[in-house]
């Protein structure tokens, strides 16, 4: 990674700080976590996206550590801790990783909430899988359950990101 500039760690503390705030007006919450909020990981994302992939990942797993020590408390499996937290929402670093066009922040935001849903599947299927219901597969109970509240995200981000990429065509350019 890149040295990172005082203006990278400014940016870096608005947007985690941002993201937080963001996370706290929830739209919908499911039963064992998870939630569609006022667009949380919009923050993350554009800070990917403009200073790209290295830096994005690491402030993205700053903000799932923030998560996890502020937000509610599910489980404090180390398994838990990096899957459903540090790992999850450092993915969506990888936002940052087609960033040079209109259609790349696109890809990249699917990429990086994928990212995401993946590492939560992953976790509902070693840790929560007691908790689908009798006789279904704990991968398909794992994916509709992180699908509930990640998809709805992906199209709050997708639209939000969109917006702002549009009206401010310089996000992009380091």
């Amino acid at each position: 990674m890149k040295k990172m500039s005082t203006k990278m760690l400014v940016e870096a503390g608005v947007m985690i700080g941002l993201a937080q705030i963001l996370s706290y007006i929830k739209v919908y919450e499911g039963p064992f976590g998870g939630s569609v909020t006022a667009g949380s990981m919009i923050p993350i994302i554009l800070y990917a996206i403009r200073w790209g992939v290295s830096p994005g990942l690491f402030v993205a797993s700053v903000y799932g550590l923030l998560q996890f020590i502020l937000g509610p408390k599910y489980s404090y499996h180390v398994l838990s801790i990096i899957l459903d937290y540090v790992g999850a929402f450092g993915l969506l670093g990888l936002a940052g990783l087609f960033r040079n066009s209109f259609k790349g922040v696109f890809l990249g935001t699917c990429l990086g909430i994928f990212g995401r849903f993946v590492s939560h599947v992953l976790s509902g299927v070693i840790l929560w899988a007691s908790y689908a219901p009798d006789g279904m597969n704990p991968w398909i109970y794992s994916i509709l359950y992180n699908s509930g509240y990640l998809l709805p995200e992906l199209l709050i981000s997708l639209c939000v990101v969109g917006v702002l990429y549009k009206s401010f065509k310089t996000l992009a350019v380091v």
